[in-house]
């Protein structure tokens, strides 16, 4: 089975000082899909500039033609279901239906608050994602939605003339507890992890690979409750977040050998961030280029 490999670009550069060129050259270096993360700031970046998600995924389309486009990840933090949906079918227009959203809970980071609210619990925010995909699976493929639920309305939305991609634009749903995966297994294309966090400052590989297969595991099991077959959805690995953290991105031995670890897993698509020198996520652009151009035809 091959494994695509696809990359994060994070808005944090100005579209003429950078941005622009960026996202030419993860097309140019034949990466299947570069994302970006929509929020409203980001951890050690938050006192630096941070550009919007869709805007940039607008502009990143019109200087695109076989990149794939999308948000690691989507969440209800500050999205509603209605505004966001007209966004997500004029993006998907821009691009001639090259969007993947991803979408998740969100978290407890700084756009949790930036509305002015209280975080949410873990519980309430695995409430509002319940409720927020169904309603927006809605919305991208009926002309017209009227909802009333628990967290969010709709009166009359009108979203004619819906999706490019039919019956619309895929899902990849971040979840690893039991009602995520349930939403990943009902409404998703694609079913997204980044491991298991708390095995992030003291796990060891062989402990990330062990319980990413339980998450895989787990999916299957909610996959087959409503008869669905897990092939079915593609599984994404966003890197950077497990105990290897950057090293994969040493060599391009290292990056096969990971890789290679996780598509064993069923694994379909491998997520590198685009180095950004001076933090977390800083790496070595030129073996991060011949990760990109070699690494895909070693993993057929």
């Amino acid at each position: 089975m091959s494994l695509r490999l696809s990359t994060v670009i994070l808005p944090y550069l100005r579209w003429h000082e950078g941005g622009r060129s960026t996202w030419t050259r993860a097309e140019q270096l034949g990466f299947h899909t570069a994302y970006t993360y929509d929020h409203l700031s980001w951890r050690t970046f938050r006192d630096g500039p941070w550009f919007g998600a869709i805007p940039t995924l607008t502009a990143a389309a019109a200087v695109t033609d076989r990149l794939r486009l999308g948000t690691l990840v989507t969440s209800p933090n500050f999205r509603h279901p209605v505004t966001l949906a007209k966004e997500l079918i004029s993006l998907d227009d821009v691009s001639a239906g090259r969007v993947t959203l991803g979408i998740g809970a969100g978290g407890t980071g700084f756009d949790a608050t930036a509305l002015g609210q209280e975080p949410w619990t873990p519980r309430e925010r695995a409430d509002r994602l319940a409720e927020f995909v169904p309603l927006l699976d809605r919305l991208l493929t009926e002309d017209s939605v009227s909802y009333e639920g628990d967290h969010y309305s709709a009166h009359e939305a009108r979203n004619i003339p819906g999706c490019v991609q039919r019956p619309r634009l895929p899902f990849a749903v971040a979840a690893t507890g039991p009602r995520g995966l349930r939403l990943a297994a009902r409404y998703g294309q694609a079913w997204v992890t980044t491991g298991d966090p708390k095995l992030y400052e003291n796990g060891t590989p062989e402990q990330s690979v062990q319980a990413i297969r339980g998450q895989v595991e787990k999916l299957t099991d909610a996959c087959a409750e409503i008869g669905r077959d897990t092939k079915e959805l593609d599984k994404i690995l966003l890197t950077g977040f497990t105990p290897d953290r950057g090293r994969p991105l040493e060599s391009l031995d290292a990056f096969v050998d990971f890789a290679g670890r996780h598509r064993e897993l069923g694994f379909t698509e491998i997520v590198v961030h685009w180095p950004i020198a001076d933090s977390v996520f800083a790496a070595d652009e030129k073996v991060f280029e011949q990760i990109a151009m070699e690494a895909p035809a070693q993993l057929r």
